[in-house]
């Protein structure tokens, strides 16, 4: 069976997710253990996450899905993060406070914002064909 790129995108999404909840159930620290050392470089993660996002963007947009398709689906994903993390928000406020009064906020997310800055851009394009 041959798959296209975005059934291997959802695949592997498939493997890592199935494979995180079993460790999560069996022995959670090990998963914990291994956030750990997979986080504990934060520019090498972020550098290897905008690698990842460039390709599975460019596969989905490539496979003829939309900006808006892509956005769409964001939104929900967003919704189901925001599930996750409404138990966090006291903790991520006191974060980015703290971030803000030491100024250093946009230092720190300013290439994150600029990404969603212009799918936003593209995608408005793309609705009202602005360009």
């Amino acid at each position: 069976m041959t798959f296209t790129a975005i059934q291997n995108i959802a695949l592997v999404l498939i493997v890592v997710a199935l494979i995180k909840i079993v460790v999560l159930l069996v022995k959670p620290q090990a998963w914990m253990n291994f956030a750990k050392g997979i986080y504990s470089k934060p520019h090498v993660v972020k550098f290897v996450g905008l690698i990842l996002a460039i390709v599975v963007f460019y596969y989905l947009y490539d496979s003829g899905i939309t900006v808006i398709e892509i956005l769409a689906v964001t939104a929900f994903v967003a919704l189901l993060m925001m599930i996750a993390l409404a138990g966090e928000v006291d903790s991520l406020i006191k974060k980015y406070q703290a971030m803000i009064k030491k100024g250093d906020l946009w230092k720190n997310y300013w290439l994150y914002t600029l990404l969603w800055v212009v799918l936003m851009v593209w995608g408005l394009n793309e609705l009202f064909a602005f360009f």
